[in-house]
């Protein structure tokens, strides 16, 4: 039997039993169905992940007896930041969810010139919490233990000058490859544009804040596919995809 992971922002002890806060309650309750008795894992982030049993499971509360740990971690040692133009809808919630498959470390959403969606205020928060809650899933479902952050709206030339590592822009006008750089201290930033790509000032920026510009391949990607490409190719070349745990 599969047993579903969760993740929980509270600390976790061995031997406690801990009561479940109300939105990972009613998702154990009403969407897994958990019943008394039932395994379930928790981690919290901060590293290795704890099997536990359902102690109570009712509307008032769930209860979780933490019975065990595993000093378990499937992080690579490729440290990923990944800036990213904001897109509309279905395809920015995509890229969250698969970048945080593939290994990414940390999220930027990034407002361009070009990005459809303008993201302001309350309206930028509530994007951002809803593609954190997205992040977490990924995170649960792929087995990882350290749950990657999801950072607020920023503007693209504010976020590019603070960044370091090997510094990449997706660009399909580049004529540079992946396998023509090498990354500094296991750093890699990226940064993939919006469904309109960017604009040649903002090219420019990249360029000035030692943004390398690189192509993934002859033809022309969509931000959702060029982005996963880059992340896979990053993975492939420099961190754990396709590495076999010899344990």
């Amino acid at each position: 039997m599969r047993v579903s992971r969760l993740y929980v922002a509270m600390p976790l002890v061995l031997q406690q039993t801990i009561e479940l806060d109300d939105d990972n309650a009613h998702y154990l309750r009403s969407v897994l169905r958990l019943k008394k008795g039932q395994p379930i894992t928790l981690f919290n982030g901060t590293g290795g992940e704890y099997q536990g049993q359902a102690v109570e499971v009712s509307r008032k509360r769930v209860l979780i007896e933490l019975l065990s740990f595993t000093d378990r971690s499937v992080e690579s040692g490729l440290q990923v930041i990944l800036g990213l133009g904001v897109s509309r809808g279905d395809r920015m919630d995509f890229s969250v969810q698969k970048s945080v498959e593939l290994g990414v470390s940390h999220i930027a959403p990034l407002q361009t010139e070009r990005c459809v969606v303008q993201l302001k205020a309350e309206k930028g928060q509530n994007k951002v919490r809803h593609w954190q809650k997205i992040a977490q899933h990924a995170t649960e479902q792929s087995g990882r233990t350290i749950r990657p952050e999801v950072g607020d709206v920023q503007m693209l030339d504010a976020w590019a000058n603070q960044q370091a590592g090997l510094r990449l822009f997706l660009d399909p006008f580049a004529t540079q490859t992946l396998t023509q750089l090498q990354p500094k201290d296991n750093r890699v930033t990226l940064l993939a544009g919006p469904e309109g790509g960017f604009s040649g000032q903002e090219r420019e920026l990249a360029k000035l804040a030692g943004f390398i510009p690189v192509q993934l391949g002859p033809r022309v990607l969509r931000t959702e596919t060029a982005t996963l490409a880059a992340l896979t190719a990053v993975q492939l070349l420099w961190g754990d995809l396709g590495v076999v745990d010899a344990e």
